[in-house]
C-alpha cells in the first residue's frame, strides 16, 4: 500500500513539474515576443524572459529527479525551490516597502520611453517604435504619460477615436497605475498559490528522497 502511495506521489510530482515546465516555456516565449515587438523598455518582457527560464529549469530538475528517483536532482530541486520562495517573499516585501519609489521609477521609465518614441518619429537614431505607445493608448484610452502635451506638437492618431480627436484624454500613467492597483488582489492570490505549490513541491521531493534513502539504493 505504501509502495503504491509513493508511486502515486512520484508520478503526481512528474505531472505537476511537466505542467510547470510548459508554463515556463510559454512565459519564456511570450517574453521573447514582447522584447521583439512591444514595450521592452518597461522591463516586463525581461521579467517574463528570466522567470520563464528559471521556471523551466527548476521544473525540469524536479521532473527528471522524480522520474529517475535521483536523490542528487531531488536535493537540488528542493534547494532551488526554497531559494525561489525566499526571493519571491523578499520581492513582495520590498514592493510593499518601496511602493512610492517603484511608482516614481515606472513614471520615469514611461517618460523616457515616450521621448525615445518621439525621437524615432522625427527620424532620430532611436530604435524605439511609436507603435509601442499606440498599443497602450488604444488599449487604455489614454494619451501621453500625463496628458497629450507630452507629445508636443505631434499627437499620434492613437490618442483619437474614430470620430474625433480628444486631446483632453487622461494620461496613461494614471490609467496604468489604476489597472495595476485593480489587479493587486489577483496578484497577491497568485503569489500565495505559487508559494503553496512550491511548499508542496518541497514536501514531495523530501518524501521521495527519504523513500529512496530507506530503500538502500546507492547514491545517484
Amino acid at each position: 500500500m505504501a509502495q503504491n502511495c509513493l508511486k502515486c506521489l512520484k508520478y503526481t510530482m512528474c505531472v505537476v513539474n511537466f505542467l510547470c515546465f510548459i508554463c515556463g516555456t510559454a512565459g519564456f516565449g511570450f517574453g521573447v515576443f514582447m522584447m521583439m515587438s512591444s514595450l521592452s523598455s518597461l522591463n516586463i518582457a525581461n521579467m517574463l524572459f528570466i522567470t520563464g527560464i528559471i521556471m523551466t529549469c527548476v521544473s525540469f530538475l524536479g521532473f527528471l529527479g522524480a522520474l529517475k528517483e535521483n536523490r542528487c536532482l531531488l536535493v537540488t530541486f528542493f534547494i532551488l525551490l526554497f531559494i525561489l520562495m525566499l526571493v519571491e517573499l523578499t520581492a513582495a516585501f520590498l514592493l510593499l516597502l518601496y511602493e512610492s519609489k517603484i511608482d516614481s521609477f515606472l513614471q520615469r521609465d514611461l517618460i523616457d520611453n515616450l521621448e525615445k518614441s518621439r525621437e524615432s518619429a522625427k527620424g532620430g537614431n532611436s530604435t524605439m517604435s511609436k507603435g509601442d505607445w499606440d498599443i497602450i493608448q488604444t488599449m487604455f484610452q489614454c494619451c501621453g504619460v500625463h496628458n497629450s502635451s507630452d507629445w508636443k506638437d505631434k499627437v499620434p492618431a492613437s490618442c483619437c477615436s474614430k470620430t474625433q480627436c480628444d486631446i483632453n484624454q487622461p494620461g496613461c500613467y494614471n490609467k496604468l497605475k489604476a489597472w495595476f492597483e485593480g489587479n493587486s488582489l489577483a496578484t497577491g492570490v497568485a503569489v500565495i498559490v505559487l508559494c503553496s505549490i512550491e511548499v508542496l513541491g518541497m514536501c514531495f521531493s523530501v518524501t521521495l528522497f527519504c523513500h529512496i534513502s530507506q530503500s538502500g539504493l546507492s547514491y545517484k
